[in-house]
């Protein structure tokens, strides 16, 4: 839905875990953003969210805060599996849509909602929100510009001790559970941003007695004959940084890598180059994807050239094909990687 300089772009949240709240407590710093409406399965959370950030409009539903005329853009803040569902409605009720990375469970689910966008010629994107920010953005603008020469070697990881029960949602096969989803994509798709797409990739992993991906590695080959190590984890407190060794020095991303204040770039026998984005993030980052979203619609956008639809899906068909690799399927699957 296109917005104009004359009003507030009017968001509605759905679903009020904690990446609900980090977005919210971002998005009150984007101009020109307003919380108008929050949905949850339990109408009482909704309320309580919704007064924690403003007072917002409480909905028992996805469906019930689609329907609502006076929201602009959805954001959708569910686990992967209710993605899809949680989009559906407010696609088909022209609202545009940002939904959290990974977009849905499987490449499958991922055409379907890109369709939906395209069907009712609305915005649709992932929130890869390491593709908006700045850093990252001049790291490779520079890297194509051939400023930092020739990457040849990208190291990329991302992980964390995840000590929660056994339902919890990282944990949960039936709620797209695992390192991949939720961690690997942050270095497949800076692999992706930094190098393009990848000719092959081979992946391994350790999984839990219920079937999810507890560590990934994966071994990538990109084009110019690029090579890429990425690793993902759920048991471990990894280094959470990148690394891009090119043919005249040595760029490091520090942790946390995925959303850098900074990068660092040494020339062979040189002294090292502070890289700086070409404005600050806004809040912890989140915000700076929002307004992406709200610079799009402004400009009668139905996709981001930060986050394409064509990325995104790209990344999808890598992930599903590395969960064939690995052995990780989803309930409702025929076979590791593959949609019924």
């Amino acid at each position: 839905m296109p917005t104009t300089q004359s009003r507030a772009t009017r968001w509605g949240i759905v679903a009020t875990g904690g990446i609900a709240h980090s977005f919210a407590r971002d998005l009150a710093l984007v101009p020109g953003a307003e919380l108008a409406a929050v949905a949850s399965r339990s109408v009482d959370r909704a309320a309580a969210f919704a007064d924690e950030f403003g007072g917002a409009r409480a909905y028992a539903s996805a469906d019930e805060l689609a329907a609502d005329p006076d929201i602009d853009v959805v954001y959708v803040a569910s686990p992967h599996a209710l993605h899809l569902t949680h989009a559906r409605p407010a696609l088909e009720a022209g609202k545009a849509v940002l939904c959290e990375k990974a977009l849905t469970l499987n490449l499958a689910d991922a055409e379907t909602m890109v369709g939906l966008a395209r069907k009712h010629g609305v915005f649709l994107m992932e929130a890869m929100w390491m593709a908006c920010n700045p850093v990252i953005r001049a790291l490779r603008e520079g890297l194509a510009a051939g400023r930092f020469g020739e990457p040849r070697q990208l190291h990329a990881d991302l992980g964390f001790v995840v000590d929660r029960p056994a339902d919890d949602r990282l944990l949960d096969p039936a709620l797209g559970g695992g390192a991949l989803l939720d961690m690997g994509i942050y270095p497949l798709t800076f692999a992706h941003l930094m190098l393009g797409e990848a000719e092959a990739l081979a992946g391994t992993a350790v999984l839990s007695p219920a079937g999810v991906d507890l560590d990934v590695a994966i071994a990538g080959r990109y084009a110019r004959g690029a090579v890429a190590a990425l690793t993902a984890s759920m048991t471990s407190t990894s280094p959470r940084a990148a690394t891009i060794a090119t043919t005249t020095g040595l760029v490091e991303v520090p942790a946390p890598f995925h959303h850098p204040s900074y990068v660092v770039f040494t020339p062979t026998d040189g002294e090292p180059q502070r890289i700086d984005g070409a404005e600050r993030p806004i809040g912890s980052g989140l915000g700076t994807e929002a307004a992406e979203v709200q610079r799009c619609l402004a400009e009668g956008l139905t996709e981001s050239p930060l986050v394409p639809h064509a990325q995104t899906l790209t990344l999808m068909r890598q992930m599903d094909e590395l969960r064939a690799q690995i052995g990780v399927s989803y309930p409702g699957e025929d076979a590791p990687g593959r949609a019924t």
